[in-house]
């Protein structure tokens, strides 16, 4: 058999194991119809992976390839994202974390001249959220200012944006879009644009989520995606950098991604500025090879060119998992309309309330769209249990569920000692009273594209007999 053969063959062997093998990862809409699901015995996770056959055999085929790093399907995937979101330019990285150091590490290189953020500078961003939304911040040497939490929406106060504010301090915004719920990026924008400000937007719980009619992730200057897992696509690990407008940026996020090198070949290329041996930097020799010279301390972040080519299959399906996490996101507010005496459900930015028929809108004219990343509950302060209570009935009846991930993470032991280590390492504004009603009264269920109407029907008569007794 020849190699072709023996690969299409190996291929068609693949696409049937995975059928068999991983039909129970399908997304709901397309799993069989006698799909295991034991009502209190069968597990229902957060959020899991949804997949089919066509991202084993892209795998597969990959690594029949043996490219390994960084490579061809990786260069289709950043040209297929940045298409999606309508930015300039996609940059694969490990993780999502990675993608946050890099958006913030890439702002502080001297080729941005006096915007270049110096260790000291402020950077203002929300208590309550993912510590690796923070981290890069502190990583870097800057300051972050902890704006509060709206309970309801998630997201930050945006009225204490110029109360965050110092001049000549105050350099870029860092925020999350928290749980697929876009921030308020009208005011967000404005107050940027007013005070010459970097705006990175976290968007890895929020690919394909909207605010008047735009894509976030394509309104700041970067802008940030996870793929792990839990996340509306996945390539196991993963994340990337986006490049909204600048080109210039994207240079700098690729040279801290790729070891701080001041070459832009990409891998397996050579001499793209027609210069290799012609260039005369720092304090090297005239001449010596760009491809070794090095403008940045940087790091190595670049996944795997097989973990691009399952993302190429997941992004195909995109769409379908955008519109899943809004339809099940309705399905369990429907079941749950009348547990209000309980809970404070999630809201999107600009919504005054809910109905039957729909969210109700402020009058700002502004609008958002959201792919929730999970399904919001807030425990009121007069209910008859304890957000823990409902927690362990939830894991007791196999139903997967999350805190709002850090809580308020000046809280948390890191911030703690940082706090008693160096008082000045962060600012607060107010006292947080928001995001400490998250921290300990939020919990939330999945919305992901893998669960079944009868998954839904489910959570949702488990949480009402909880409400009941």
């Amino acid at each position: 058999m020849s190699p072709s053969d023996l690969r299409a063959e190996i291929l068609r062997l693949t696409g049937e194991y995975a059928r068999q093998a991983h039909r129970n990862n399908w997304p709901a809409s397309e799993a069989a119809s006698d799909r295991a699901f034991v009502p209190g015995e069968t597990t229902i996770p957060y959020a899991a992976r949804c997949f089919t056959d066509a991202e084993v055999v892209a795998a597969v085929e990959s690594t029949l390839d043996f490219w390994l790093t960084l490579g061809p399907q990786g260069e289709q995937f950043e040209k297929e994202l940045a298409d999606f979101l309508h930015v300039k330019k996609s940059i694969l990285v490990n993780s999502g974390s990675s993608a946050n150091l890099l958006a913030i590490t890439a702002l502080t290189s001297h080729k941005l001249g006096e915007r270049r953020l110096n260790p000291g500078d402020e950077v203002i961003t929300v208590a309550a959220g993912f510590p690796t939304t923070v981290a890069p911040i502190l990583q870097n040497g800057l300051v972050p200012v902890f704006m509060d939490n709206d309970p309801l929406t998630l997201n930050g106060r945006v009225d204490q944006l110029e109360e965050a504010f110092l001049p000549g301090k105050t350099k870029a915004v860092m925020m999350a879009h928290t749980l697929g719920n876009p921030f308020d990026l009208s005011v967000v924008m404005e107050f940027c644009r007013k005070h010459g400000l970097w705006l990175i937007e976290d968007n890895c719980d929020a690919i394909g989520c909207s605010y008047d009619g735009r894509l976030t992730g394509s309104f700041g200057d970067l802008s940030t995606q996870s793929f792990y897992p839990p996340h509306h696509l996945t390539m196991g690990e993963g994340g990337a950098v986006n490049v909204v407008k600048d080109m210039l940026l994207k240079v700098l996020v690729e040279s801290f991604r790729d070891w701080g090198r001041d070459c832009w070949c990409a891998s397996g290329k050579d001499d793209t500025c027609h210069k290799r041996f012609g260039w005369k930097l720092g304090e090297l020799p005239e001449g010596y090879d760009h491809k070794y010279i090095y403008s940045h301390l940087g790091y190595n972040l670049k996944p795997l060119d097989t973990q691009a080519a399952i993302g190429r299959q997941q992004l195909k399906k995109l769409p379908h998992f955008i519109q899943a996490r809004i339809d099940n996101w309705n399905v369990l507010r429907n079941g749950l309309a009348d547990l209000g005496d309980f809970f404070d459900f999630h809201l999107p930015t600009h919504a005054t309330g809910w109905t039957e028929n729909g969210f109700t809108w402020d009058d700002s004219g502004h609008r958002s769209v959201c792919s929730w990343f999970g399904f919001m509950m807030l425990v009121k302060p007069g209910a008859p249990f304890t957000k823990s209570e409902f927690a362990r009935h939830l894991d007791q009846h196999k139903i997967g569920n999350r805190m709002m991930f850090g809580g308020n993470l000046v809280r948390q032991p890191a911030f703690v000692q940082l706090k008693k280590d160096r008082p000045s390492s962060f600012r607060v504004i107010g006292t947080l009273a928001g995001a400490d009603r998250i921290m300990n009264e939020s919990i939330f269920i999945g919305t992901y594209p893998g669960l079944t109407p009868a998954m839904l029907e489910y959570m949702i008569e488990t949480i009402r007999q909880f409400c009941r007794r």
